[in-house]
């Protein structure tokens, strides 16, 4: 985990039509994990970044199942 209030870009070197990202990253806010997407853009003052953050989801751990586990409805 990064330190709290940072984060990095890096060029998204995946990005194969206009809709991706031109940047890529993540930082952490508040102790919260979160993707960085970054576009870049012209407006009337020059260039600039657009971004989007969007947080990271924690991935639940698959159950294992044992075999006592299922039900056996099967007569035989």
């Amino acid at each position: 985990m990064s330190k709290d209030m940072t984060g990095s870009l890096s060029k998204n070197k995946k990005k194969q039509t206009d809709a991706h990202p031109d940047y890529r990253g993540s930082c952490t806010i508040n102790g919260v994990q979160f993707w960085i997407s970054s576009w870049v853009n012209e407006g009337s003052d020059g260039k600039y970044l657009s971004l989007k953050f969007q947080q990271k989801e924690d991935v639940a751990p698959k159950k294992s199942v044992s075999l006592d586990d299922i039900e056996d409805d099967i007569p035989f």
